[in-house]
């Protein structure tokens, strides 16, 4: 896998998406082809949040710095919500 990093005053700020990340990336993508309520729309979704989720958990308990570690939480925080949304 490729390995590039791009840092900021010596944080990671961003580098070349893990796998749950780019399973999530795809998903959306995928999902964007699809009317929405539909089996395959419902699908991609779900893939979407469960590989975001994921993502998300690795970086607030692994995220190589607090900034990396604030957005595996506000992920976690947006999928929580984006679910409770769509159940409430």
């Amino acid at each position: 896998m490729p390995q590039w990093d791009f840092k900021i005053n010596g944080y990671v700020v961003a580098q070349f998406p893990n796998a749950p990340l780019l399973v999530a990336l795809a998903a959306a993508i995928v999902g964007l082809f699809f009317d929405e309520g539909t089996t395959a729309d419902d699908a991609a979704r779900s893939v979407f949040y469960v590989g975001l989720t994921i993502w998300a958990y690795e970086e607030a308990t692994r995220g190589v710095n607090g900034f990396r570690k604030a957005l595996g939480i506000a992920g976690l925080l947006f999928v929580v919500v984006r679910v409770a949304q769509a159940f409430g």
